[in-house]
């Protein structure tokens, strides 16, 4: 294999500085904003466990397979071998999103299943970096009608999904990446909290 052009492997070093920077300024501003919102998300997401609920999280892109990640670590583990945990990711059944999708519209992709499985007692977890999406906006309201809470995690402004949340963390962001970035971040310091919290 011949040797990297030089030019080409100081532009990547370059890159690498300069988005890792950006990076660690975002969690700077992250680190000063949200930590009260975070403790917050924690102690819904305990109680819910605590009580025999389940976590429903979604999302959409990157942030599907974010909401995926999650409920995998509650699911089988994060940082503990412990007892399982009720966690599911609305995202991952191409058969309900593919018909939902087709029969019902890919808006309500996401409230159709909170209509099929969410209960009183469970918690649903939004990932959106825009927070308008609407498929996400219907899984809210669909939650809000069960007496379900909801955690968004988006950033910018949060987004018309702030006003519909029980509870926002919004990532001081204007760039998706980042902002996916860090929630995944905050989800697993969540993860790490409760594994400990219920062992």
């Amino acid at each position: 294999m011949a040797d990297i052009n030089p030019d080409f492997k100081g532009l990547v070093a370059a890159r690498v500085r300069e988005r890792l920077a950006e990076l660690a300024a975002v969690v700077a501003r992250s680190s000063e904003v949200l930590p009260d919102q975070v403790a917050a998300a924690a102690l819904l997401v305990r109680q819910t466990l605590q009580g025999g609920g389940k976590l429903l999280f979604c999302g959409n892109g990157g942030s599907a397979a974010d909401a995926q990640h999650i409920a995998t670590e509650y699911v089988v583990r994060y940082m503990l071998n412990r007892r399982a945990l009720a966690a599911i990711a609305l995202t991952t059944d191409t058969s309900i999103l593919t018909a939902g999708g087709n029969d019902l519209g890919f808006d309500e992709v996401f409230a159709r299943q909170i209509e099929a499985l969410g209960r009183a007692g469970d918690l649903l977890i939004i990932h959106s970096t825009s927070g308008n999406s609407p498929n996400v906006l219907r899984a809210a309201e669909s939650a809000t009608r069960l007496g379900i809470p909801v955690i968004a995690f988006s950033s910018r402004d949060g987004g018309a999904l702030r006003s519909l949340a029980t509870l926002s963390v919004v990532i001081p962001t204007d760039r998706t990446d980042r902002a996916q970035e860090l929630h995944l971040h905050l989800e697993h310091v969540i993860c790490e909290v409760i594994e400990e919290a219920l062992v």
